[in-house]
């Protein structure tokens, strides 16, 4: 199974399956001399999990982060990192019952083609969003190091199922509410809101799904190398590895196909000595290139494909149309999970072209 690996000066490979002993990240390329804690890994982790709530799935996972390799007495060595988390909330019979049976909406049809019937189909295994976790623990350590040149990532829901967000919302408004609800709204009554959204679903046996913005502050102009390793087609990349999502904008993304250029383009001015855009449509990124405006970018997410609804499919061993009922413990929507995974992607790509162009340093001091 190829396709493992991902970035260039900083290098991510990511390991495990859903049910298999562990899920792990291997980063490599981080600068030496990096103050690095497991308790700093261990914080982004826990944004992973919303804890108990009914909008989410009944797998309880502790989520503990070990580091293996590449930080020795607080600080990174210039290795590879390694870290894992264990996975022991584990109930595979649900799975057992149905491995010939593919589920509409996931990846086990294509799985199976692919693989021959030899991958770990295990809730979901490979293909599982619990695979994210390898993302955010070297997300971490990407966001520690782009601290060192002030940039700061940050993530929010926008939308749940038919719910959006009414209002521009402020970058302070993000950092204070969007961790502190069940969806990851920065704006607490559309955060009810969409709750609700999915409790709806949830009473229905059906699920919802969503879009998550990220945005990047402070990121310097002239990041990415055009044409194919462009800073906006690597991020694009990168989110699209993130399981259930189904599209990626930037800046005014598929609304600009529907304005004209002169509303569309975004002006110049000199402001304190700095060049700036008068609004963003662009979405920080012109050409492929960071343009040193804020970098917006938004990604769709597809409704959780495990519902407990009857649906059709077919039996692989008979050939024959079936019906299939899962009974395994899913969320009735990803998306507020979704969100410091979002944060994790876009601090990554950063991170790697910032080593490429030579504004974080080989050696940190």
């Amino acid at each position: 199974m190829n396709g493992n690996s991902i970035g260039k000066a900083l290098v991510l490979t990511c390991f495990g399956e859903s049910h298999g002993r562990v899920i792990g990240a291997v980063l490599d390329g981080c600068p030496a001399g990096l103050p690095i804690s497991r308790e700093d890994i261990q914080a982004e982790m826990d944004k992973r999990r919303p804890g108990a709530s009914p909008i989410t799935s009944r797998r309880v996972e502790e989520d503990v982060v070990e580091i293996l390799s590449g930080v020795y007495r607080g600080y990174t060595t210039g290795a590879p990192i390694c870290m894992i988390i264990k996975n022991r909330d584990v109930d595979s019979k649900p799975y057992e019952e149905i491995k010939y049976k593919p589920r509409p909406g996931h990846a086990d049809y294509t799985a199976y083609i692919r693989y021959g019937g030899f991958n770990d189909y295990r809730g979901g295994g490979r293909f599982s969003g619990r695979i994210t976790a390898a993302y955010v623990m070297a997300g971490a350590v990407a966001k520690k190091m782009l601290r060192t040149i002030n940039v700061e990532v940050l993530a929010h829901t926008v939308q749940i199922g038919r719910v959006k967000l009414r209002r521009e919302v402020s970058y302070d408004e993000i950092r204070r509410n969007v961790y502190n609800n069940e969806v990851r709204c920065a704006d607490p009554e559309v955060a009810e809101e969409m709750k609700s959204e999915v409790l709806e679903a949830l009473r229905e046996g059906d699920s919802v799904g969503g879009v998550v913005e990220g945005i990047a502050l402070n990121v310097p102009a002239g990041l990415g190398d055009p044409i194919f390793d462009s800073l906006d087609s690597d991020m694009a990349k990168m989110l699209f590895n993130i399981p259930a999502v189904k599209a990626v904008e930037f800046g005014a993304g598929f609304n600009a196909a529907s304005m004209k250029g002169s509303e569309n383009n975004d002006p110049y001015r000199i402001i304190n000595g700095k060049v700036v855009a008068e609004k963003n449509d662009a979405g920080g990124i012109l050409g492929g290139i960071s343009t040193g405006m804020p970098i917006i970018v938004r990604a769709a997410f597809k409704p959780t494909p495990s519902i407990s609804k009857r649906q059709r499919t077919v039996d692989l061993n008979s050939m024959e149309n079936v019906n299939i009922e899962l009974k395994g413990r899913h969320d009735p929507c990803i998306v507020p999970r979704a969100v410091p995974v979002v944060e994790a992607c876009i601090a990554l790509v950063i991170a790697d072209h910032s080593l490429r162009a030579g504004i974080i340093s080989r050696i940190l001091k």
